[in-house]
């Protein structure tokens, strides 16, 4: 972190009201109608969570939300921090999950926003372990009015270092994307899945065909999945690698 930028856990009422607003601001919603209300957020801390926030100059400038699960785990709600702020917000989760015993942590993202999907998988070195269709229904904030929430579940091993290099996608296309390039090549124990490069700008302007792309997506990954294949990385161009067993090759 830079000169002047704290992070500590919060537990207060004006505390959490600022991270309440935050998380508005982030997810285009009135402070009115918060994604996680300053009193959702106190219960959670008082059940034995963790509201992390970062503070750069006294400013709050990102925060995460994290509980306890079963079998010495936890689950990472929300995070939202501004440019370089993310990893070390989700190591402060981390040392405090680690802290309560913990051995791994959860939490879902849209897969279609590659940028995100190259923090977790090669940054943090989570895995890609779950495909969930639609699963909060329609959302009606800023960011994904409009199109369907898939949700990727990843699983991060406390323990584990970041991934510094992967495989290149390589062999043949198997399928076209909706924008007419390649959206799946696969060799050996690897298939790789191209995501739009900006999900969030399409979707503001060519709704269907950021839900085109949403579909694509969705089938690549639920028959992959079903192979036993797991996502282990995103290129800085757009590119899954899904990874598979010996059996799978």
């Amino acid at each position: 972190m830079t000169a002047g930028t704290t992070i500590r856990t919060v537990h207060d009422v004006a505390g959490l009201a600022a991270v309440a607003d935050h998380f508005s601001d982030v997810w285009q919603t009135p402070r009115t109608a918060p994604p996680y209300p300053a009193e959702v957020l106190h219960s959670l801390v008082h059940a034995g969570g963790a509201v992390h926030a970062v503070y750069t100059g006294g400013r709050l400038a990102g925060a995460a939300v994290a509980v306890l699960g079963p079998e010495h785990s936890t689950y990472s709600l929300v995070a939202a921090a501004e440019r370089g702020l993310g990893p070390a917000l989700k190591l402060a989760q981390r040392d405090w999950a680690r802290a309560l015993g913990a051995r791994t942590m959860r939490w879902t993202f849209d897969p279609l926003v590659g940028r995100n999907a190259r923090f977790n998988l090669v940054k943090l070195g989570a895995v890609g372990t779950e495909y969930l269709v639609d699963f909060y229904g329609p959302m009606t904030d800023g960011v994904n009015d409009g199109d369907e929430s898939d949700r990727l579940t990843v699983t991060w091993d406390l323990a584990a270092a970041g991934r510094s290099s992967e495989a290149e996608p390589h062999g043949p296309v198997l399928r076209s994307a909706p924008d007419g390039g390649p959206l799946v090549r696969r060799a050996g124990r690897h298939v790789w899945c191209r995501v739009p490069d900006d999900v969030v700008t399409l979707r503001a302007t060519d709704p269907a065909l950021a839900l085109r792309w949403r579909h694509a997506v969705r089938e690549v990954f639920q028959e992959a999945f079903l192979e036993g294949f797991r996502a282990t990385g995103m290129s800085r161009d757009g590119w899954y690698t899904l990874t598979g067993t010996e059996a799978t090759a």
